[in-house]
């Protein structure tokens, strides 16, 4: 018997926290449910996470398969996303919704999510088809606050149009601290068969040569659902439409305060957050053809303030001030003596550099830059290269760039014959016989860490998740990050 109580605490702890492992702490826990749509869920259902990610209070996960989801899968969840229109679910699966939202838990409902289970007439004709809708689900129309009817005057929209979103309860967590309007381009729906108990809190005109009603009509409300709360809102047809900052920021505040019954989240939702201390990164390029994928390098971290100046302006004046480091994916042979000035200037003064691929060729006619700063040249009529080669990189040694990352196969470009100082200290390496054996190291420099990388050519390089790691190690290592 003792031994049962002391094991009952710890039961219960356990079901009080489930799958807390698999969950980031102290996060939201918020479960998209899409896969099937009339709309483009592909689109938009990667966006939805995306706004909510770009906040950092949610954990996110989605399902494509809503009629698996059961009473035991949704019991970690805090609020569920609902960014679906297609068949019923399960008796079980609805039950379990049903259960979920009423013992206190959140939904939020996006647009098409208004008639996915309602008159079966009209939803058959939306969907092209019919026999894909069975009898309606009252209580998802009790939940969301409203039932799309196939009855006059018809639950529908007109023209898609831009237009304006008047706040109506400005007082709202939801909408506290908001611009009394914000404006969209979207369908307008109108004549929604509203379920009493719902607060509005933002309405649209409906204007009729639009082929609309003439009349303000309701597209944001919250629903109280046994102990649950629910937000609808009848915006985001489609990618465009939800890429207005209004939709971002009244639907990353809904989901909070469906999930929390309070909104902490400013009013402006940055989509690509970053951290205040990130580091300033100068790009440049120039001289040489490359895909546009290599920028994609860059995008994503919080960690990098990027920005993008091809020469012949990228060192027309001191950018000491500016930058924490430069990244080189040029081929300039020389540049003049102003800009010269400046690059040294900036080296000097200790800020960070890292070379990537072709740059290895910049300005053979300035020794002092590839003897003492990079360590490394490719001298375009000595050296060579391969194209298009299935490669086996190899990190070595403990170096932080390299700490942790495995050999990769990577399929690049090889060079060989390049000029190597006899003071760099190797951090990648290749066995091929069209390359030589390094191909990746810390220059040289004395005053400035320099990071060079050989591998970097074209798409299959730059998506590598292994490539992509490294150069932002080397950006951070540089900068003195690391």
């Amino acid at each position: 018997m003792r031994l049962v109580l002391l094991l009952l605490p710890a039961m219960l702890m356990a079901q009080a926290v489930p799958d807390a492992p698999y969950f980031e702490k102290d996060q939201i826990r918020a479960l998209i449910v899409t896969g099937r749509n009339n709309h483009d869920w592909r689109a938009t259902t990667p966006f939805l996470r995306q706004v909510l990610d770009a906040t950092g209070r949610f954990d996110v996960r989605v399902t494509e398969e809503p009629m698996s989801m059961s009473a035991e899968s949704l019991r970690p969840y805090d609020v569920m996303i609902v960014n679906y229109c297609g068949p019923r679910w399960s008796p079980a699966t609805e039950k379990a919704v049903e259960d979920f939202v009423r013992a206190g838990k959140g939904m939020v409902a996006i647009h098409a999510a208004s008639y996915p289970f309602g008159d079966v007439e009209v939803l058959a004709e939306k969907m092209g088809r019919t026999g894909v809708f069975e009898k309606p689900w009252p209580e998802w129309a009790r939940m969301i606050g409203a039932r799309w009817a196939a009855a006059e005057p018809k639950t529908g929209h007109g023209a898609r149009h831009a237009y304006k979103v008047t706040w109506k309860d400005a007082a709202h967590p939801i909408a506290r601290g908001l611009a009394p309007h914000f404006l969209i381009s979207d369908e307008l729906y109108h004549n929604f068969r509203l379920e009493s108990g719902i607060h509005v809190l933002a309405t649209a005109f409906d204007a009729l040569d639009k082929r609309g009603t003439g009349k303000d009509e309701p597209l944001l409300w919250t629903v109280s659902y046994g102990k649950g709360r629910v937000f609808h809102t009848a915006l985001g047809h489609d990618l465009a439409a939800m890429q207005s900052p209004g939709f971002i920021a009244s639907y990353a505040r809904g989901v909070e305060w469906a999930a929390r019954g309070a909104v902490t989240l400013p009013v402006s939702i940055d989509l690509h957050p970053k951290d205040k201390d990130a580091v300033r990164v100068l790009v440049v390029t120039g001289g040489h053809g490359h895909e546009a994928s290599f920028y994609s390098l860059f995008e994503g971290s919080r960690r990098m303030l990027v920005n993008i100046d091809p020469h012949p302006g990228a060192f027309r004046r001191d950018i000491r001030k500016a930058y924490d480091v430069v990244v080189l994916y040029d081929l300039m042979a020389t540049m003049p003596d102003a800009h010269q000035a400046n690059l040294k200037a900036f080296v000097e003064s200790g800020k960070g550099v890292v070379v990537l691929h072709h740059a290895l060729a910049d300005f053979a006619d300035w020794e002092w830059w590839w003897r003492e700063v990079t360590g490394g040249l490719y001298d375009l009529k000595k050296s060579g290269f391969q194209h298009d080669l299935e490669l086996v990189v190899k990190p070595t040694g403990t170096h932080p760039i390299v700490r942790g990352l495995p050999e990769m196969r990577i399929y690049d470009e090889t060079y060989i014959r390049v000029w190597q100082s006899e003071s760099i200290q190797p951090l990648l390496t290749l066995d091929h016989p069209t390359s030589d054996r390094i191909v990746g190291w810390i220059g040289p420099s004395k005053t400035s860490k320099v990071v060079v990388l050989q591998p970097g050519h074209g798409r299959e390089a730059h998506e590598s998740p292994w490539y992509k790691t490294l150069v932002e190690r080397a950006i951070l290592w540089s900068a003195g990050r690391m």
